[in-house]
């Protein structure tokens, strides 16, 4: 039978399976949601068990789509990052896992910012509520019985993998999320990790993205379907997987990812570091990216669905219709500013270019002729400005961009792209498989060495689906519309300040 290798990507918000041929081609994919739980506001929690249960139901979908398990010559993982799995002894999880989006910690942030020079200097980040450091901080104060009982931590994709094979490792760019890592030595911090009280044994050992670490159990065949014995490769970051996997290889490379959450990232041949971006290693030794991130981009898609368009999710179920394309033609009745509508992403506060918690969404403009599809075409707008805000930040820091890859949910949308690209005015790129399980399926590959090096991988199963040019007339007038956007926050950030110190 032809050999498969299988990525397996935990996102914010579920649980992606792609296998591929040897050459690239996707051979089946599905993806099983979970639940994030907020039960305080600005509060972003998930139960560890979930991502298990979810894997193993997506592997089992995979399966029934007509995909032989048994065909797998490699699986490896990858994951949203800044997420700690607090283990006992016994690697049990003491409690459920603060997620990146969380902004409890802002006190923690505040503290922080006191010596803020030497965690730049060491770990290339401003502290704020994304990070682990903060978030291991608000809980030795508020929960220290649970901080007390912590003998290992790991983070979302390690731990489904230790589900998976019994090893606990990390890799090195999935460390450099936690904000107690050292980025000029490659190793932990043990002076920044003291600060949140973590002893550098609760650490997990440091390896390679494409490092060999174990193979599949025979309790996890079991549950998975795939064969006891295939080896399982180490992963990393979704972040820097979608950025590999969608062909950004080369410095100058730039990816717009509308997934979840929204990053403009820039590939680097050295690191840029920078206070209002975040800097990671790149998979291909030796290079880096750097980021400018909007918290909430597909999330407020799948919110206005949730809570909106229940109308759509029941039409769907009868008309084989997905509810996001029920969405799309909504949009598409509305014109180029929504007839006056603005949407502003801020659902669970903001990374990039403000960094402020305290911000809220909004729907302003709005009149009594207002229609749905103007409100979903005001949010397709707004997520938009919000990435091209993320943009102003690297354009500010001059790096050089020679071509921009749009990857994430966003991008099967024609019209999402559409906006994406004319509110940018630049042209863009899309793949033909623009995810993280597909790049981490090529570290897979990388790592039982199908290919000499990572980057030959992607040039060997790169393939682009179209590319989009922008509408000079379209662009000019989000222009206008940008600026009208950028004054709504101006107006509205210091009332929400005022709201949160009350």
């Amino acid at each position: 039978m032809d050999k498969l290798l299988l990525g397996i990507d935990f996102g914010t918000g579920g649980c992606k399976v792609t296998a591929i041929t040897l050459d690239g081609r996707v051979a089946g994919d599905c993806s099983v949601e979970y639940t994030t739980y907020h039960d305080h506001p600005g509060w972003s929690e998930q139960e560890p068990a979930d991502w298990y249960a979810a894997c193993c139901s997506a592997l089992k979908k995979l399966a029934a789509s007509g995909v032989d398990l048994r065909a797998v010559a490699a699986v490896s993982f990858d994951g949203s990052t800044h997420n700690a799995v607090l283990l006992d002894g016994a690697m049990k999880p003491l409690r459920r896992t603060i997620m990146w989006t969380d902004q409890r910690s802002t006190a923690e942030c505040a503290a922080l910012r006191e010596m803020k020079d030497t965690i730049f200097n060491t770990a290339y980040q401003m502290p704020t509520p994304t990070w682990t450091l903060p978030q291991m901080m608000w809980l030795q104060k508020h929960e220290p019985e649970v901080m007390k009982k912590v003998r290992h931590i790991l983070f979302v994709k390690d731990y489904v993998r230790y589900l998976f094979t019994g090893v606990a490792v990390t890799d090195c760019i999935e460390a450099q999320g936690t904000l107690f890592y050292d980025m000029k030595n490659q190793q932990w911090s043990t002076e920044l990790a003291a600060l949140a009280g973590i002893a550098p044994d609760v650490l997990p050992e440091l390896v390679t993205p494409t490092t060999q670490t174990g193979c599949v159990t025979a309790q996890a065949a079991r549950d998975t379907g795939l064969p006891e014995g295939t080896p399982v490769i180490c992963g990393t970051s979704d972040s820097a997987v979608e950025d590999y996997g969608a062909g950004a290889i080369e410095p100058g490379d730039a990816i717009i990812k509308l997934a979840t959450a929204g990053n403009v990232n820039v590939m680097t041949g050295k690191a840029f570091p920078d206070p209002g971006t975040l800097t990671y290693s790149h998979v291909i030794p030796g290079m880096w990216y750097t980021v400018a991130a909007t918290n909430a981009a597909a999330l407020c898609q799948r919110w206005f669905r949730d809570v909106f368009c229940g109308e759509e999710i029941a039409l769907a179920e009868t008309s084989g219709k997905k509810v996001y394309a029920l969405m799309d033609e909504l949009a598409e009745k509305s014109p180029i500013g929504a007839n006056g509508i603005f949407f502003h992403p801020y659902l669970q506060g903001e990374r990039s270019p403000y960094w402020d918690a305290n911000l809220r969404s909004s729907f302003t403009g709005v009149s009594i002729a207002s229609e749905k599809g103007d409100f979903i075409r005001a949010l397709f707008e707004g997520v938009a400005f919000s990435l091209l805000d993320c943009y102003g930040l690297i354009d500010k820091m001059g790096l050089p961009i020679k071509r921009i890859f749009f990857i994430g949910g966003g991008a099967k949308s024609r019209l999402w792209s559409e906006i994406v690209c004319n509110i940018f005015n630049l042209p863009v790129q899309v793949p033909t498989v623009g995810d993280a399980s597909f790049g981490t399926a090529l570290l897979a590959g990388t790592g039982i060495g199908l290919w000499q090096n990572s980057a030959d991988a992607v040039r060997n199963c790169l393939a682009i689906d179209r590319e989009i040019s922008p509408d000079p007339e379209k662009a000019a007038r989000y222009r206008e519309l940008f600026a009208e956007y950028k004054a709504i926050h101006d107006a509205l950030a210091p009332i929400y300040g005022a709201r949160a110190g009350k």
